[in-house]
């Protein structure tokens, strides 16, 4: 019996070799959008769960108050660890992380490391990252000690063995150890580094050791590891005790308090809004699910919709089988199976799909998701499991309208298929189309979010300057001088950064409007005297630095609108003399700025100043022609390499800076993108499929109408009128879902461009457009066909 269910499936198949093509094509295409979904859903979700430990290590993070501001980071004060771990004994192991960048030098190779990290001696007792060589509780003790990355052993020491051998850090020419190589860090990973550094190293490097005893500097992402049973809830409840009794007196004096919090390691890639190494998204993990389900929801209604459609082509068949004896259980099974058959074909299909997808799947998510569709086999056997589960359920109503037709009437050729029918695949198609018009919302928003952040004024003039970071070379003062010389070079500044990084959070008093200094943790700029000219910053009231006022590079104070509002001001020239002191620097505000995005367009424009400050001036901004970038790019190059040999030369273009920023939205932008072309897909071949059923049974009417003189185009429209009307009742309730859904993701950021009812227009105008060009394939076929023929086959 088996056997000859199989062969009745397979002529079915081959009897209607078109309908099946979009039922095998519109199914794999849903599995393979969705293993690919699944696939990036389970890397975003893996992150940090190859540690063995997870479950017990936790981030320690902190909220700052103070009388006019709550901010909270990532990063903690230098003494929490050591101090945690000496006085709770639930703490099994505490290790600090300090981020940043070094100069590495090994003979005549240089190296401008960018991630490299400082870690105190339990890094790898608390994290899983396997040493190939050395021991993991030594390696990180002794001052000057580096254990690398395999990938950066071989950059530097090519076939041989590092350990023990020597390199060079910073500008100094300091010589560190290599105590250890280890594998190199999975890409999903919350912590990223290609070397790690001794935290003992402090005062080799930079002259002075670290401060344990320091409780006003936020610079380290602070892990602890508990011990097994340890009560985590209770223990955070003991932080505000802990805080009070090392700086509560301190922190009253300063009135800046910080309150400790803990996040589980598991929690901090996608759950965490504060900083860190790295960052995903929880929502878009949501999001993209909800679109994997829905893509494969289509290829489901595909399948349900054209099996219900060509019900009556089976009609008699099920009646010749009833006649003989065939139970209703029977013929479902029979049905049934055929649907599990085309499930497979399509499982196969897909399995050919996914290999040639992967390459640029990975490439779209600016990461490497997956090497291969074998490289997790349960993957692919719970993709096979998936396929036959799709044809078991899909097959499961269409094998009950199948099997429950009478054969008395289906024998006298008495049989027409109910409303019922009809309106399900009606109420289907429908369904297809909302989620495919969500899916167009969504990515239009989704681009014209990035447009708008990549083209928003900013504030500043962001244009054709080149940023370059001399990590403080001693060298960078004269290699600043040394671009006077170059045609193409128009202006040049040295600040602690440019727009968009390089600024400090400094605790600072200045003076409010009823005359008292009111303290708060302002980010600060350190900029030299042509900072502001060069960006053309607009000045709202004073003025900008001088060199022609000596007391500038050392008193004088600019703040934004945004510090104008903290401090309570109702216009800009009051704030104008009024004092302020900041890190054992006391002075006057001599100017007020227009407020500029310094940051990335998530975040609202934060108060802040401007000072000078020799001392933390590092990076470099060039203003240059358009006219000639390249060449003024290979002079400045030349002039780099003559001041400052000893390291690679760097550059980076600002607006390419800021372009970076909004990476993770521009990947979840091309994403949507192509999961809505699929879903786009998938709906349009199921209503090519079910046009030309349509066509089929309508082609008596068809030729009748010719006859009696109907032109094509009337035949289109006849044929186009319903699934159009479909396709626009969709779009009405389309709408408001995709307007409320992506309201909710622009929500994360502080600006964002409306949701104009020309979205709603342009989404409905493409839906229309693409089904009526896919039905008028074959309303145009069947309106130019041979009347006659049609009349004849009836």
């Amino acid at each position: 019996m088996i056997k000859n269910y199989l062969l009745v499936a397979v002529r079915n198949l081959l009897r209607n070799r078109g309908f099946s093509i979009i039922n095998i094509l519109g199914l794999a295409v849903g599995l393979t959008a969705f293993f690919l979904i699944f696939l990036w859903v389970s890397f975003e979700t893996s992150y940090d769960s190859f540690h063995s430990k997870a479950d017990r290590i936790y981030r320690v993070v902190s909220t700052t108050k103070t009388p006019s501001e709550t901010s909270s980071t990532g990063q903690t004060l230098t003494p929490i660890a050591p101090n945690l771990r000496k006085e709770y004994p639930e703490v099994a192991e505490a290790v600090r992380l300090y981020r940043d960048e070094f100069l590495v030098r090994r003979g005549d190779a240089r190296f401008q490391e960018h991630r490299m990290v400082m870690a105190d001696s339990g890094l790898f007792r608390i994290f899983d990252f396997p040493l190939v060589a050395g021991d993991r509780n030594t390696a990180l003790t002794a001052p000057a000690s580096v254990v690398l990355s395999e990938t950066t052993a071989r950059k530097y020491f090519g076939a041989e063995n590092p350990m023990g051998k020597q390199v060079l850090l910073t500008g100094g020419a300091v010589p560190a150890t290599v105590t250890g190589i280890m594998k190199d860090i999975p890409e999903n990973s919350q912590i990223e580094a290609d070397l790690f550094i001794s935290m003992s190293s402090w005062q080799t490097l930079f002259g002075r050791p670290i401060q344990d005893s320091e409780w006003t500097n936020h610079n380290y992402y602070t892990y602890l590891l508990f011990r097994p049973h340890t009560n985590v809830a209770a223990f955070e409840q003991r932080l505000p005790a802990f805080m009070e009794r090392h700086h509560g007196a301190e922190a009253r004096k300063l009135q800046m308090f910080d309150i400790l919090s803990l996040e589980r390691l598991r929690d901090v890639y996608l759950r965490s809004k504060l900083d860190g190494f790295v960052s995903g998204s929880i929502t878009n993990v949501y999001i993209f699910s909800t679109v994997g389900v829905f893509i494969l929801l289509i290829a489901c209604i595909n399948f349900v919709n054209l099996t219900t459609a060509r019900s009556t082509e089976r009609a008699k068949e099920v009646g010749v089988r009833k006649v003989i004896g065939a139970a209703r259980g029977q013929l479902a099974g029979q049905f049934i199976g055929e649907s599990v058959l085309i499930c497979l074909l399509a499982f196969v299909t897909t399995l050919g799909l996914v290999p040639a997808l992967i390459p640029v799947f990975n490439m779209l998510a600016g990461k490497t998701i997956s090497t291969g569709i074998f490289s997790h086999p349960m993957d692919v056997v719970g993709l096979l499991v998936l396929a036959v589960g799709i044809g078991v359920v899909a097959g499961f109503y269409p094998s009950l309208v199948l099997s429950g037709f009478q054969p008395v009437t289906v024998l006298k050729g008495r049989f027409v298929t109910g409303s019922r029918g009809l309106l399900l695949r009606r109420g289907l198609v429908v369904f297809q189309f909302v989620i495919s018009s969500v899916l167009i919302v969504a990515t239009i928003v989704v681009y014209t979010q990035v447009d708008f952040m990549r083209n928003r004024d900013l504030g500043f003039n962001k244009d054709q300057e080149i940023i370059i970071n001399t990590n403080f070379d001693k060298n960078k003062d004269a290699f600043k001088a040394s671009l006077s010389t170059i045609p193409g070079v128009l202006s040049t500044c040295i600040a602690s950064g440019a727009p968009g990084n390089g600024f400090s959070s400094a605790y600072s008093s200045v003076e409010n409007r009823e005359g008292k200094l009111q303290q708060a943790n302002i980010d600060t700029y350190f900029v030299d005297f042509d900072f502001m000219r060069q960006y053309g910053m607009t000045l709202l009231a004073g003025r900008g630095f001088e060199r022609d006022h000596p007391t500038d590079s050392t008193q004088a104070l600019v703040i934004n609108e945004s510090a104008l509002k903290l401090l309570g001001y109702g216009s800009p020239v009051q704030a104008i003399g009024k004092n302020w002191e900041q890190w054992n620097r006391k002075g006057k505000i001599i100017g007020v700025i227009r407020d500029f995005n310094y940051q990335s367009l998530r975040e609202s424009i934060a108060p802040m100043v401007m000072r000078i400050e020799p001392w933390a001036w590092g990076t470099i901004s060039i203003k240059v022609s358009a006219a000639s970038v390249g060449t003024t790019l290979k002079a400045i190059e030349s002039q780099w390499n003559r001041v400052i040999p000893n390291r690679p030369f760097e550059f980076s273009f600002l607006d390419d800076l800021f372009a970076r920023k909004y990476t993770a939205e521009v990947g979840f932008g091309k994403l949507f993108f192509n999961f809505a072309v699929l879903a786009i897909f998938i709906s349009c071949l199921g209503v090519l499929g079910l046009a030309a059923y349509s066509t089929i049974q309508r082609r008596k009417e068809i030729g009748v109408r010719k006859v009696l003189g109907a032109s094509v185009g009337s035949i289109v429209e006849l044929l186009s009128r319903d699934f159009l009307r479909l396709v626009g009742l969709a779009l009405v309730i389309a709408s408001p879902i995709g307007w409320w859904v992506m309201s909710r993701w622009l929500h994360d950021f502080a600006y964002r461009a409306p949701i104009g009812w020309w979205v709603f227009a342009v989404t409905g105008a493409l839906s229309l457009f693409i089904v009526f060009v896919t039905i008028s394939f074959q309303a145009v076929r069947a309106a130019t066909a041979n009347p006659v023929r049609a009349l004849r086959s009836e």
